[in-house]
């Protein structure tokens, strides 16, 4: 019997249009021998739709005039089931769902708000819970737990918004001590989106000032000098985990941007965006094998450290002339699932797409065995403020 994979992408993000190149192109991969594949779409607004429609592409060009082509849907449990219930009369079971796989990319998806929302639904889903996904997507977070783990980051300072208007001058002052050039991040936010790059106080300033339209945290880091940017994805969980190759992967700007990621026009590319599948790499990277086996190490360690699930892509920054190598970022749920990254090990993309579902099947089975509540009530006997405890 085929499993019902309910494919959830989009939300209220930043990285909204991304998350659905990402899921059409899973969607298109999977193993449909082994799985029905149930689209299920969040608008911006966080309105849930579903219908085979969602599986084409072009489907999302327009994507006011795709609400006529689909059905709004609630997802719930109904008689011990997973359900996607229309949400207009007749209110009828649409779909039902064995397991949710979530392919979502940013802030208020990606974050830990999604996980967190199936952990309440008691669904089984693919990818990492809702611990993992808000280390993942704060960069501040990351680099304290990774650090306390042993792995190597690049030296930084952070700071929140309120900090920064009530005293911006002790802020600045602060963050210069990395000294220039340094590189400004909202802490939360993905793809690159609102990165800048300062060589002095007023371009530090106005970096500041448009990270700041992203999020309350703000994460400033030194720069790397002879930069050479790495990525290594990394599949499976605590049970066992296995490291991608490695690629380099090249920008026309000056940091790996949204645009370079995303809204590349290379001429090796044609059709509709492929995603992070179409930023410039190098797959595998020209490394020492040194190199090659400390990142693989370090993957490894990072994902042990954070218990993630299923695929993450891990990037990295090395100063060609040290060989120093620094952990910048570990992806929670990648752009493209780093499918580009498995293909020249000999991985196919429905294989790295099943191997998702079965972690996900793993740690809902394992989740199972653990007690989560007790049977007795303690309300039965309580008795108002008398019963409490002092």
């Amino acid at each position: 019997m085929k499993i019902n994979v309910g494919v959830m992408y989009g939300g209220n993000s930043t990285e909204h249009e991304i998350s659905i190149i990402s899921a059409v192109q899973a969607m298109n991969n999977m193993d449909t021998d082994k799985y029905n594949i149930v689209p299920i779409y969040l608008s911006k607004d966080n309105v849930m739709y579903t219908g085979q429609e969602l599986l084409k592409m072009d489907t999302y060009k327009d994507l006011k005039k795709l609400k006529s082509k689909v059905n709004e849907v609630l997802f719930l449990k109904k008689n011990n089931e997973f359900v996607l219930m229309k949400n207009k009369f007749p209110y009828i079971t649409l779909e039902k769902i064995d397991i949710a796989f979530p392919i979502m990319h940013g802030y208020n998806t990606e974050d830990g708000s999604i996980a967190g929302y199936l952990e309440v639904l008691g669904i089984p889903f693919c990818e990492s819970d809702i611990y993992a996904s808000v280390i993942g997507q704060d960069k501040i977070f990351q680099k304290q737990v990774l650090s306390a783990n042993g792995v190597s980051v690049v030296d930084y300072k952070y700071f929140y918004e309120s900090d920064y208007q009530a005293d911006s001058e002790a802020v600045l002052k602060d963050v210069m001590k990395l000294k220039f050039p340094v590189i400004v991040k909202p802490s939360r936010q993905g793809s690159s989106v609102g990165i800048n790059i300062a060589k002095t106080k007023e371009e530090l300033i106005e970096a500041i000032e448009e990270a700041i339209n992203y999020d309350e945290k703000i994460l400033v880091e030194k720069v790397i000098s002879n930069l050479c940017e790495l990525n290594c994805s990394v599949v499976g969980d605590n049970f066992g985990y296995e490291a991608s190759l490695i690629e380099e992967v090249y920008g026309s700007d000056e940091i790996l941007s949204y645009k370079d990621k995303y809204m590349s026009d290379s001429s090796k590319n044609s059709g509709p965006s492929k995603g992070m599948a179409s930023t410039g790499r190098k797959i595998p990277a020209d490394i020492p094998a040194k190199t090659k086996k400390a990142i693989e190490d370090m993957s490894i360690k990072a994902c042990k450290a954070l218990n993630t699930c299923g695929v993450v892509r891990i990037d990295y920054l090395m100063d060609r002339k040290t060989g120093d190598v620094y952990l910048n970022e570990l992806n929670i749920i990648p752009g493209s699932l780093s499918f580009y990254l498995w293909a020249p090990k000999g991985v196919k993309y429905s294989e790295l797409l099943t191997r998702i579902i079965e972690c996900g099947i793993r740690k809902y089975q394992n989740k199972a065995k653990k007690l989560s509540s007790f049977e007795t009530n303690v309300l039965a006997s309580f008795n108002g403020s008398k019963g409490v405890k002092k």
